[in-house]
């Protein structure tokens, strides 16, 4: 399967839902979802229809996958190892999916989405522990420093993260050195630091059957 190319926007007219996509855009009157609410296709008579147990494990699966931004083989490939490790299930594969590079890149406010982080760590502005890493799949762990390349601080984009830096609120697992731009992961995040509205016991039943 081919990475989605599309209007991002319509994924979130799909789901009914801002999934935050575009960073300061969605929360901006400028958002597809404040203009046209109804999902994208050809209008017509709206029908009310019961959603099956199974549509509804299939959104929040499709849910969790657009916001992070992971390919159906990637998102398969999360489930399994969130199943292996000891704990629940759906808690786990959040937890794996927030401690790709690309989200903590987001997370620290060094991009305004994760679409934006991930091409900024494809295109090798970003150092992992000192060293460049183009990876955005790339898992971190505790104790891990990321951080900007020396010649990328010198982009126009990284002046601009700069000054707007001070405004970008940190989860509590992570730490930012707001005057080097420099992160740190403190901690695995726990299901209260994840602010996604996402259903993981829909997910783990989606794959259960």
């Amino acid at each position: 399967m081919a990475r989605y190319t599309g209007p991002v926007c319509r994924l979130c007219r799909r789901q009914g839902e801002k999934l935050m996509l575009k960073g300061e855009r969605c929360a901006s009157r400028k958002c597809a979802m404040e203009r046209r609410k109804l999902p994208p296709g050809q209008q017509r008579r709206p029908r009310r229809r019961k959603v099956s147990d199974r549509g509804l494990q299939l959104k929040e699966k499709q849910k969790a996958r657009q916001s992070y931004g992971v390919l159906e083989r990637q998102f398969r490939r999360h489930f399994a190892s969130a199943e292996k490790r000891p704990g629940i299930t759906g808690e786990n594969l959040l937890q794996i999916l927030e401690m790709r590079l690309d989200n903590v890149v987001y997370r620290l406010g060094f991009a305004d989405s994760r679409r934006q982080a991930r091409q900024i760590v494809s295109h090798g502005h970003i150092t992992l522990n000192g060293r460049k890493t183009d990876i955005p799949s790339c898992a971190v762990k505790s104790g891990d420093i990321i951080a900007w390349g020396e010649r990328s601080t010198r982009t126009e984009h990284y002046k601009r993260i700069a000054q707007q830096i001070q405004d970008k609120i940190v989860p509590n697992w992570l730490s930012l050195d707001r005057e080097n731009l420099r992160g740190q992961v403190l901690t695995p995040p726990s299901r209260a630091d994840i602010d996604l509205r996402l259903d993981e016991k829909a997910i783990v039943e989606y794959y259960s059957r």
